[in-house]
């Protein structure tokens, strides 16, 4: 199939578009939804300014579409961004999340388009060894959860960075690949890039219960 990927700039909406690649299907978009409110429950928000440069990196058309960052005015964007895209679906890197899947099934069926999620429901100690074994390259970019502190901003999201959620996991409950929110991710390189993205400048943002990785700057380098 020809398809749209729905793309926050995170290593599950990468890994994701990786496996449909892997499994033969033509992946030419990116579609992102950029939203007002930074607290949207359907889309992933930080650092989405970056997006642009990591279309650019892994040679990827970019559709992107503003919202007011409501449901309604996500789900409308998101309606704008794939309307008219020579497509036959849309790859999401969706894992347990009922709402964000229904919601996007939903504005995928008025359209006509296949959802192909290969994350679903999958084991995520697995699939955080499956991403991290792939070569998708990831760090951390936002925290908040108990026991992910300041400190993790910026770290790769490696096999040592597994052990560690693992010992948070066992305290706290956790989800290891962030699932409900601990923790967001910025890709900087997969086995799809054409050249790394590299991060030139950024800052460190951080609250009573909650950080964000501010990336002001990156730049593309050859591999």
């Amino acid at each position: 199939m020809r398809l749209a990927a729905l793309y926050s700039g995170g290593k599950d909406s990468t890994f994701a578009m990786y496996v449909a690649e892997q499994m033969g299907h033509v992946v030419p978009y990116l579609v992102t939804v950029r939203p007002a409110d930074r607290a949207s429950w359907v889309f992933h928000t930080p650092n989405l300014s970056v997006v642009p440069k990591m279309a650019e990196a892994m040679g990827k058309e970019l559709i992107a579409e503003d919202s007011d960052g409501t449901e309604s005015g996500d789900l409308d964007a998101l309606r704008r961004a794939l309307e008219g895209l020579d497509i036959d679906g849309v790859v999401v890197g969706a894992l347990w999340s009922d709402y964000q899947w229904e919601r996007i099934n939903g504005v995928c069926g008025d359209l006509d388009l296949v959802v192909l999620a290969p994350l679903w429901r999958k084991d995520q100690d697995m699939l955080y060894g499956e991403f991290v074994s792939a070569g998708v390259k990831a760090v951390v970019a936002g925290v908040a959860a108990e026991g992910l502190g300041p400190e993790w901003l910026g770290r790769e999201l490696d096999a040592d960075a597994l052990k560690d959620l693992k010992k948070i996991r066992d305290r706290y409950g956790i989800s290891v690949m962030g699932e409900g929110g601990e923790y967001e991710s910025m890709t900087l390189d997969s086995p799809m890039h054409l050249k790394k993205v590299e991060m030139s400048s950024s800052e460190r943002m951080t609250e009573r219960n909650a950080g964000t990785l501010e990336v002001t700057g990156v730049r593309l380098v050859d591999h």
